[in-house]
């Protein structure tokens, strides 16, 4: 079967500093890609990369397609939604329902029908309440959930996650594991979060110093103890 994403010896140079070397991946339907990394290892470039938004040598292959120039990638774009690490710089539109919809407009849905999909799509993610909500004066949580929905408004066969914990506080963040856990695309991680992605990754990789290194997704107990705040009854 054909990888979504392959990409091949893949090198990003920025100010003469090699940010990636080599690197290479392929991504199949279903499967759910984790990239670990210290900070300023190259995570979000790699995003960057597959996206067509960083200048980069090496082989790109989007759903069996070669990536060698802009139009290559603005063609196989609408199959890929990527979140941004930071909300703010995801979302421009008004209200919320006006923000999640203006993906599918551009698909080329009639306004009603792309205001029906936006809420649709809200619901399905459990923030239906929020459609008419001022965008930018929604929590970190909140927004992050947004940014989500105007992604799978567009039915994407993959998802770029950079950080997608970002400023999620513990309620959204049940609703953000939801709904990545029933998308039936592939992913590709990129969390600090560990407890987070061995939820929803089958497998990992490690970049370090511009290089993707095969890693290992697991979890094992730990016996600790630690505070809580409970309310007093």
């Amino acid at each position: 079967m054909i990888p979504l994403i392959s990409l091949s010896d893949v090198t990003v140079t920025r100010d003469g500093a090699p940010v990636l070397q080599g690197a290479s991946l392929t991504l199949a339907a279903r499967d759910r890609l984790a990239i670990v990394g210290p900070n300023g290892a190259g995570k979000t470039t790699l995003l960057r990369v597959i996206m067509g938004l960083e200048p980069a040598q090496g082989r790109i292959r989007l759903f069996g397609a070669d990536c060698l120039r802009e139009r290559d990638f603005r063609a196989q774009r609408p199959r890929i939604g990527l979140l941004f690490q930071d909300s703010d710089d995801q979302i421009f539109c008004p209200t919320v329902l006006e923000d999640v919809a203006f993906g599918p407009l551009n698909l080329g849905q009639t306004e009603a029908e792309a205001m029906a999909t936006a809420q649709a799509t809200l619901e399905t993610l459990g923030i239906g309440h929020l459609a008419q909500r001022i965008a930018h004066r929604l929590s970190g949580g909140e927004k992050r959930l947004v940014c989500l929905a105007g992604l799978l408004a567009m039915r994407p066969d993959v998802l770029l996650l950079d950080e997608p914990t970002n400023g999620v506080d513990a309620a959204n963040m049940v609703l953000l594991h939801s709904a990545l856990k029933a998308f039936d695309g592939a992913m590709i991680l990129v969390s600090h979060d560990a407890a987070f992605v061995a939820g929803l990754a089958n497998r990992a990789m490690l970049l370090d110093r511009g290089r993707l290194i095969p890693a290992r997704v697991h979890d094992h107990p730990h016996l600790h103890s630690h505070p809580h705040l409970h309310p007093l009854e």
